[in-house]
């Protein structure tokens, strides 16, 4: 493996000191600088020209990318990229940045995120709960983590709260939105079943108190097809004396209220 490489493996970029201890010498940095293929970064810093500044400034900073900032690094689910970035660093200072302390497990891997667990640990007692819920769910889904393994992990009051985020997982979403919803419904009380398959219909996001289908939309819907069979999945539980609300990204997400009282509304309607 060449340096280019190294620095690929890496995640785009690593300490120098990092660099040399996989065996690759001083007179071999400086001619890949030279040439271009990398570049010096401030605090003794290698990356590739296009590196990843979230991965520079963790190196930089002395400190493993966690919480939110290590999501997109585990290929997990995040409701929103953080504004400021979440660093574990076990000591010293680190302005600018959210610092989290505590780690259960050592990263293995060669780059600037922290592992797994403590990226979902430090999520749950960091993070607005809908938030966390969705790093949890995603991480539950590719079974790569069980609420059972991260509730041992999270003893005491002081965890009480995180040890609640747990109870909003059941790794039945096929998207973060729909962790959103399921947790809006849920919370005001609405009998909420996911992943129905109602016949002649299909499989629905969700079936409330056995009458009312609710539909959440990714960008997929907006396909041609799709649009048509959405459609058609419409009229089908209409027919079926079903209920059938619809939304988008930018409802569930920022318009929960108006959601959930359009929600409440129909099922207040039906019931009379």
């Amino acid at each position: 493996m060449d340096l280019v490489g190294f620095l690929k493996y890496a995640g785009s970029a690593a300490r120098t000191s990092t660099v040399k201890q996989a065996g690759f010498s001083e007179r071999v940095i400086r001619a890949a600088v030279a040439g271009g293929e990398i570049v010096r970064r401030r605090w003794g810093v290698l990356a590739l020209p296009v590196a990843q500044e979230d991965v520079v400034a963790a190196l930089s900073a002395n400190g493993l990318l966690t919480c939110a900032s290590g999501a997109r690094h585990h290929g997990i689910w995040v409701l929103h990229e953080p504004r400021t970035l979440h660093l574990l660093c076990r000591h010293g200072k680190a302005q600018d940045f959210v610092v989290h302390r505590e780690s259960v497990v050592e990263t293995r891997h060669i780059g600037p995120v922290a592992s797994l667990t403590d990226t979902l640990l430090h999520s749950l007692r960091c993070l607005p709960e809908i938030e966390a819920a969705i790093m949890v769910e995603s991480a539950l889904l590719q079974g790569r983590t069980n609420l059972d393994y991260l509730r041992e992990r999270l003893p005491g009051n002081r965890n009480g709260a995180a040890r609640k985020v747990l109870t909003l997982v059941d790794g039945s979403a096929d998207s973060p939105i729909e962790v959103v919803a399921r947790t809006l419904f849920r919370n005001a009380g609405i009998h909420t079943e996911t992943q129905v398959e109602l016949p002649g219909i299909g499989i629905v996001d969700f079936l409330l108190e056995g009458r009312l289908i609710v539909e959440v939309d990714g960008e997929s819907h907006l396909q041609p097809r799709q649009v048509k069979k959405d459609r058609r999945r419409n009229n089908a539980g209409t027919v079926k004396g079903f209920l059938v609300l619809r939304y988008d990204y930018s409802q569930i997400v920022y318009q929960r209220d108006t959601v959930l009282a359009e929600v409440l509304q129909v099922l207040r309607q039906r019931g009379r």
